[in-house]
């Protein structure tokens, strides 16, 4: 897309303006998460998970439609703005499962985000610029030809509107669960006239969500990680479209697109009926940390699979891929458990606002930054320190191994249980 805009006056700077159009995304979400975590907390997280798809609709069809690199930014920046969809529905997700299926449930929504993030760049690879790949169905010079990339747009569109239709039967989770322990001897203070006291302290409780350092800890962890997964998520693609000569694989979109679809079904597989098990045994944080250390000898492996060509390549790619994104996600769905378990019920929707104005900010850097260091990374194929490619992922993996040594103590702190919990 970058490329028929006609913006990069050379090749190896396309990769930094598509980085560009990734940023005002997360940096239009940034604006605006804790205002729809607060919306979700007031109002339930059905009205804003039902807006969210909406925008979803208008605005990834205007993004179809652009015919110029600034109307693609300023899209893809009120996207981002109107769309509070995802911290909601990590509350959801915790909402609708008892404590001990949390996993289960959070598994699953980060198995949905996961094969969003994967089949939406593969869907994007076969969909774009149809009058060059099915000129049957698709004729030179029609509507399709001056919009080539309305098509996964479209197709998108149409899939959120299905799930405006879905989403109408949800039921709404904010005010459907009993009442803690706390919360009924907060009631029995009530009735015994002790109103003022509880008053004061669910006050109390509301003014000390910045200062919940299990919460704080793990947003500041998964704000890095996310800054780390979604600079590798831009780096790839463009990197595996990359001419040999500058360390890429060349690959066509198509190429790139069945790698991704590949990564996207092991991904369900393995969310849905591996890692639940995988996490009650080793539990959540420490089975991120095994995932974030296996990391970082994989990603650094990627400059030597290039030099493999053939079927080889294919084979080699495609489970180095697979892995990547299992190790990722499970990364994620740890601390979204952490998130979650910090909080009362009342204050996900902020806490998960918080989360995401933090990871949007993080990931705003992301796309943009991966794409100018690969493109730097590129023109310095003959250094002698880290030459080509080596260099780029050798960058994510400082930030990668920065991830997992946060994720120790005494920095990532853990909520620990209250007596009354425990005993449940």
């Amino acid at each position: 897309m970058v490329r028929d805009f006609n913006i990069a006056k050379r090749e190896e700077d396309i990769s930094a303006y598509a980085g560009y159009i990734g940023s005002s995304f997360m940096l239009g979400r940034s604006l605006t998460s804790i205002l729809w975590g607060l919306i979700a907390d007031r109002y339930g997280r059905k009205p804003v998970a039902f807006l969210g798809i909406i925008s979803v609709i208008i605005f990834n069809t205007l993004f179809g439609l652009s015919t110029s690199f600034w109307m693609a930014v300023i899209t893809r920046f009120f996207l981002g703005c109107l769309n509070g969809l995802l911290g909601p529905m990590k509350a959801y997700c915790s909402e609708i499962f008892r404590e001990e299926k949390q996993a289960l449930g959070l598994s699953t929504f980060s198995a949905a985000w996961g094969m969003g993030l994967i089949i939406g760049p593969s869907l994007g690879g076969y969909l774009a610029q149809p009058t060059l790949k099915y000129p049957n169905l698709f004729p030179k010079d029609s509507f399709w030809d001056k919009y080539p990339y309305f098509l996964p747009s479209i197709s998108i569109s149409i899939f959120a509107f299905v799930a405006v239709i879905v989403c109408i039967w949800l039921p709404e989770t904010l005010h459907n669960h009993p009442l803690s322990n706390e919360s009924s001897n907060d009631a029995e203070a009530l009735e015994n006239g002790s109103k003022e006291k509880v008053r004061e302290k669910i006050i109390q409780k509301d003014e000390n969500l910045f200062l919940n350092w299990p919460l704080m800890s793990s947003i500041i962890v998964y704000c890095i990680f996310s800054l780390y997964d979604i600079a590798y998520q831009e780096v790839f693609s463009l990197w595996a479209v990359s001419p040999r000569r500058l360390g890429g694989l060349n690959f066509s979109t198509d190429d790139v697109g069945n790698v991704l679809a590949i990564s996207g079904i092991g991904l369900i597989v393995f969310q849905l009926s591996v890692y639940p098990s995988l996490e009650r045994t080793f539990g959540p944080i420490r089975f991120a940390r095994i995932s974030g250390v296996l990391s970082i000898p994989l990603l650094q492996s990627y400059p030597f699979i290039a030099m493999l060509s053939g079927i080889t390549l294919y084979l080699v790619i495609n489970i180095a891929s697979l892995l990547k994104n299992l190790l990722s996600v499970t990364v994620i769905t740890g601390l979204f458990l952490m998130q979650n378990r910090a909080v009362e019920q009342h204050q996900r929707g902020a806490a998960n606002g918080i989360s995401m104005t933090g990871m949007s900010i993080f990931k705003a850097i992301g796309p943009a930054g991966g794409g100018a260091i690969l493109a730097w990374s590129q023109k310095r194929m003959h250094a002698s320190f880290l030459p080509g490619t080596h260099m780029v992922f050798f960058v994510l993996n400082v930030a990668g191994g920065l991830t997992v040594l946060l994720m120790f103590t005494p920095f990532l702190s853990v909520k620990k249980k209250t007596p009354s919990e425990q005993l449940h």
